[in-house]
């Protein structure tokens, strides 16, 4: 009969929707802890340490809203600290943009020429090549990417608790809104969401390049520029000499940063592919049991999907296998919504649109954990990646060729 199955089948399917209901009860009861460390953080005072603080932000090309996002680093509400805007070439597309913000901006600003990479990513490079210029008079150094748009607190907020010499380093994540209501760009956002989350008080938690503080002292004795020598991600390796040393990561929900965005398919498949194989590459603890997490999911909706079918076309009750199937999506929905209120806490002038948007950030989850799949495939099959025009091959955590610039 067509559909039929065996009853091996079915008992599989059990097991496999016991386990992924069981998981997501336990990441809803991690997003209800997520969302009550934000909560405590937004009424947190940040604290007094205010040190000289050197804000680097490597700029390549032109992008959504530029100059905005530029911008915002000379508005941050304190004085103490001068920025470093870097760029590969002198004939960047980017150079007029940087020099008119650098030219305006009421807190000192500078304009690196970094030069090509050898044998390591070009943003890692322009880092590099950026610290070693720093004068001994900056005891904190801040990363910031150019597609981000932080408010005027996140400096003094990402920087303060450094304070506490214990800290090895702050960060915070991004959060992506559309500038544009097509598919590809709504996906990104969905896709890009759930990293909110993956940072926490208590868990082990990563750099992120477009937000992080670090005291120089630490980022000397950490040894990060001989591990940044050969590398393409310049925030998964400052996360390894961090771990090494016995630092820790402290999460700040805070300082999320607002990044704007739009994108096509072929920038979506770009983008994501990228993430998961450098995650594969420099952080195969997490890429492991991520990629376990999401082909769980597919394989327990797509085999309910098919026991749902046949029960139907044997005219057979199927309202156990239907409630089965559909309760992890429930669970997806839910974890969602917690994750959004926390992130319009965090960002409360972008609440309303936001909002707006909130079905790109709880329905489009739903399936995209086959999208994930796709991407963990891809990241099994190649070693490649393409980085705003630069070609790359990631051999290894600390070592890199450079396909093509």
């Amino acid at each position: 009969m067509f559909l039929c199955y065996p009853p091996i089948v079915e008992t599989l399917f059990y097991f496999l929707a016991f386990l992924q209901i069981l998981l997501g009860a336990y990441l809803i009861w991690q997003a209800v802890q997520w969302l009550g460390y934000v909560r405590r953080r937004l009424h947190t005072d940040s604290g007094f340490y205010a040190p000289r603080v050197a804000v680097l932000c490597p700029c390549k090309g032109i992008e959504p809203g530029l100059e905005r996002n530029l911008l915002s680093l000379t508005e941050f509400v304190r004085q103490n600290y001068e920025i470093f805007f870097i760029l590969a070439s002198d004939a960047d597309p980017a150079r007029g943009i940087v020099d008119r913000v650098a030219a305006s901006s009421r807190v000192k600003a500078h304009v690196i020429i970094a030069g090509s990479p050898s044998n390591s990513g070009e943003k890692v490079n322009s880092l590099r090549v950026a610290v070693e210029q720093l004068p001994p008079e900056f005891e904190v150094f801040v990363f910031a990417d150019s597609d981000g748009r932080p408010g005027k607190n996140w400096l003094h907020n990402l920087v303060a608790p450094l304070g506490d010499v214990r800290i090895g380093a702050t960060t915070t994540m991004r959060w992506l809104i559309p500038n544009r209501g097509d598919l590809p760009t709504a996906l990104l956002a969905a896709w890009n969401a759930p990293m909110v989350t993956m940072l926490s008080e208590k868990g082990r938690n990563f750099c992120w390049g477009g937000g992080t503080a670090i005291r120089r002292s630490i980022f000397e004795q950490s040894g990060v520029m001989n591990e940044w020598k050969n590398s393409v991600s310049d925030d998964y390796s400052l996360t390894r000499a961090l771990d090494r040393n016995n630092r820790s990561i402290v999460f700040l929900p805070e300082c999320l940063t607002r990044s704007y965005v739009e994108s096509d398919f072929r920038g979506l498949l770009e983008f994501t592919n990228r993430q998961v194989l450098i995650t594969r590459v420099y952080a195969d603890k997490v890429w492991g049991p991520a990629a376990f997490t999401h082909l769980l999911y597919c394989t327990t909706l797509l085999l309910g999907v098919v026991l749902i079918a046949s029960d139907f076309l044997q005219q057979r009750p199927a309202f156990h296998i239907a409630t089965l199937t559909f309760l992890p999506i429930l669970l997806s929905l839910l974890r969602s919504s917690i994750r959004l209120i926390g992130v319009t806490e965090c960002l409360p002038a972008e609440r309303s649109q936001i909002m707006g948007q909130a079905w790109i950030y709880i329905l489009l989850p739903v399936l995209l954990p086959f999208f994930y799949v796709m991407n963990f495939v891809n990241s099994l099959v190649t070693r490649k990646i393409h980085w705003r025009g630069m070609a790359y091959e990631l051999i290894g955590p600390e070592q890199t060729q450079i396909i093509k610039s």
